[in-house]
Formats: structure tokens, C-alpha cells, sequence
């Protein structure tokens, strides 16, 4: 999509091109694209097997495309395994959230990256208390105490810890894979609060979501996979449930895999 006469054309954080993964005889992505900002929340939707988790493994480096170009700011990269994407700013939240529920918050977020005092094998517990204090209040995490144990929170509040812990790392790019699925719908705006925190941080976030409504509600922009390939780019301020059901299902094809549609 050519952008009007005196836009400014910004490279994009994270931009796939033509990502092409199968497995056996099943083309889970057939050419597909993604771009993402700063600053901007891309839901990716679809029906069952469209390809979305296996767009979502690909960015997280647990999964390799067979063909395709992956940049981070403009430059091409390679994302052989999960600490590779680590290191490139990338993320990821998945669906099993991977909480340890006999330990307490704190010990969550530092979960194989522990602190340590400096010079001691011994565990620096307050400092790593201030950083989890503080990680939580950016995102407006509400929760009893860091100290509280993970197996006696919500599973909201769970939801809450996975998306804390990955701000851990510093990253750039948030992954999150059906992080409202199950959720009540106190739980659910909660977590489309943090969303929303994660893109005024300056992230770009990735979210990845069955919930047309949940989408809607946060998303700069909503891209459809349908069988593995793109089948409609809209802008979340504009879309409808209709017409984003009519590009999951097939009754509406897009003339372009980057094809904005804004009704207004």
C-alpha cells in the first residue's frame, strides 16, 4: 500500500515478508506478512489453523520458516531459537503461560534470571522486590503482594504476572498468544488495560486473539490469516465484527495482502 503524498514512511520494528511453514503436507503460512511499530497494538486473527500461533512461534524463534525475510528495524534477521529473540527485543506470551505456582510473584519474573549480590551466591531479594514493584505499577497490576504465591492468584492475575515478567527483559516486541481466552470479563479488561500500557511504553505488540470485541477495543490494526496466507488489513478505530468474520470465513477476499480498510 502506497501511503499518501507527504506521509512520512516509517521503518517498521518488526516486518515479515512472504513467511512461507509447513508441516508434511499442511501449508500452515503461504506468503504471509506482518508488520509492526512502535508504539502500535496488531491483532492477528483467524479461524482455527489459520496460522496465527504459528506466526507467533516464528517471531518467539521456536519455530523456523522455510522461506521469507524477517527484519527488525529495516535489517534482516535470524531467529534460530527462543534466546535469539530474546536478544533481538522479542517477547512472548503463550497460551500455558508457563508460571511456576509455588513460587511468589517476584520469584516468578526472575524466573532462571535470578539477581545476585555481588560477589555472593546469595539471592539480592530486595532489589529484585523494587524492580518487580516497579514493573507491576507501569503496567497497573493489581495484585495483594510480589510475595504473594502465584497458585493463590486469579487466573487473571496470573495472565497479569506472564505479561509482567516479559517486560523483564527490556524487550521491544510483545508476543501474546490468547492472553484473554477463559477469562471473566473483569479479568478480560483488565488484561486489554495492560495491553494498552505496553503500547504507551513504546512497544509493539502482537495480539493474538479469537475475541473480535477484545480486538476492536485495543487494536491499531487488525490483520486477518486465512489457510496461512493474509486475507485483510483494518484499522481496529473502524472495523466491524461483520466484516472481519467475512474475512476469517472467506465471504470477502482482500485485493491486497496490505490493503488498510478504514470505513472512515
Amino acid at each position: 500500500m502506497t501511503p499518501p503524498e507527504g506521509d512520512v514512511v516509517r521503518t517498521p520494528l518488526l516486518r515479515l515478508a512472504q513467511i512461507e511453514k509447513r508441516f508434511g503436507a499442511v501449508e500452515a503460512l503461504v506468503g504471509a506478512t506482518l508488520e509492526v511499530h512502535a508504539h502500535e497494538v496488531v491483532a492477528i486473527v483467524g479461524d482455527n489453523a489459520a496460522g496465527k500461533s504459528t506466526m507467533a512461534k516464528i517471531i518467539a524463534g521456536v519455530l523456523q520458516p522455510e522461506a521469507g525475510l524477517i527484519e527488525i528495524d529495516g535489517e534482516g534477521v535470524t531467529i534460530p531459537n527462543p534466546k535469539a529473540a530474546q536478544n533481538l527485543g522479542i517477547a512472548t506470551v503463550f497460551q500455558d503461560l508457563a508460571v511456576a505456582d509455588n513460587l511468589d510473584v517476584t520469584a516468578n519474573l526472575f524466573l532462571g534470571r535470578e539477581q545476585r549480590h555481588r560477589g555472593s551466591v546469595l539471592l539480592a531479594d530486595g532489589e529484585m522486590e523494587i524492580i518487580t514493584k516497579r514493573i507491576l505499577r507501569d503496567l497497573g497490576v493489581r495484585i495483594p503482594s510480589v510475595r504473594t504465591r502465584v497458585g493463590d492468584l486469579s487466573k487473571g492475575q496470573r495472565q497479569s504476572v506472564a505479561i509482567a515478567r516479559t517486560l523483564l527483559g527490556e524487550p521491544r516486541i510483545v508476543v501474546l498468544d490468547e492472553p484473554t481466552a477463559s477469562l471473566s470479563v473483569a479479568a478480560t479488561a483488565e488484561v486489554l488495560t495492560h495491553i494498552e500500557n505496553l503500547r504507551e511504553l513504546g512497544l509493539g505488540v502482537i495480539f493474538i486473539s479469537h475475541n473480535l470485541n477484545d480486538v476492536r477495543a485495543v487494536a491499531d490494526r487488525i490483520e486477518v490469516l486465512r489457510h496461512g496466507r493474509n486475507n485483510g488489513s483494518f484499522l481496529g478505530r473502524s472495523a466491524t465484527n461483520e466484516e472481519l468474520i467475512a474475512a476469517i470465513t472467506g465471504a470477502y477476499r482482500a485485493d491486497s495482502p496490505l490493503e488498510i480498510h478504514d470505513r472512515g
